[in-house]
Parts: structure tokens; C-alpha cells; sequence
């Protein structure tokens, strides 16, 4: 059956291999969202990394975890938000300030609420992660 959200189901897929204790977990099929979000992940340290496998398909993610993540998942519907705005969305989707992050597409990328605000541009909530 064909998957109609790939960033809802790879970060459900995320989600559940980390609550059952695993230390990796495949992402198929791979897609550029996917991969910028898991940059965005990367960078603030929730997993340790990983990798583009080209399978001759749509290719896979293969994610390294640490045990880091609580809870993540897709933002349905993606919600703009303007760089004064996303203070709201905290609120909404993470448990506390200053503790998460919203993943945000914006004209400069993919990045974190927190890049964003910094550089006074906003976009589409389309994750959080804490």
C-alpha cells in the first residue's frame, strides 16, 4: 500500500525504535525532507548520525540512535509561522520553554525554530523533537 505522509511514518518509525531501546533504525524510502530533518536532529544531538544507502530504488536512511529522544513527529497541518510566532507553537507541540525544537522549512532550508528566530525568517512547522 502506498505511504501518503513518508516524514509522518519515518518519524513514527524513529519514535518506536527508540522507546523499545534500539540502536538503529531504517528510513525507507528516503527523500530529501526526511534527510534534512534528520540533519536538523543531527545537529541539535538527538541520534549520532546517518547514512544515504542507495538501494537502486528510492534509496534508505540508515539511522544511528542514542536514546535521546522522548517523542517526535510530523506537524499535520504544516502551520506557518511568522519569526515572532513560534513561541505559540512551543506552547503547542513541546512539553516545556526551551526544551525540543520545532523543525521548521523555511526559504533558507530546512532548520530548527531556534535558527530561525536567530536569523528573524519564518516557515512551515513540520516537526518537533524533545
Amino acid at each position: 500500500m502506498a505511504d501518503n505522509d513518508p516524514l509522518s511514518s519515518a518519524l513514527s518509525g524513529v519514535d518506536n525504535a527508540e522507546s523499545v531501546g534500539h540502536l538503529s533504525h531504517e528510513i525507507q524510502p528516503a527523500s530529501n525532507i526526511i534527510g534534512s530533518v534528520l540533519e536538523v536532529f543531527y545537529d541539535r544531538g538527538y541520534i549520532d548520525g546517518f547514512e544515504f544507502v542507495d538501494d537502486g530504488k528510492a534509496g534508505l536512511f540508515e539511522v544511528e540512535l542514542k536514546g535521546a529522544i522522548n517523542d517526535c513527529g510530523a506537524v499535520k497541518p504544516r502551520y506557518s509561522a511568522g519569526a515572532d510566532d513560534f513561541e505559540k507553537w512551543e506552547k503547542r507541540f513541546l512539553p516545556a520553554r526551551d526544551y525540543g525544537a520545532l523543525i521548521v522549512t523555511t526559504s533558507h532550508g530546512v532548520m530548527s525554530h531556534y535558527e530561525a528566530r536567530e536569523e528573524g525568517i519564518g516557515g512551515q512547522i513540520i516537526a518537533y523533537v524533545y
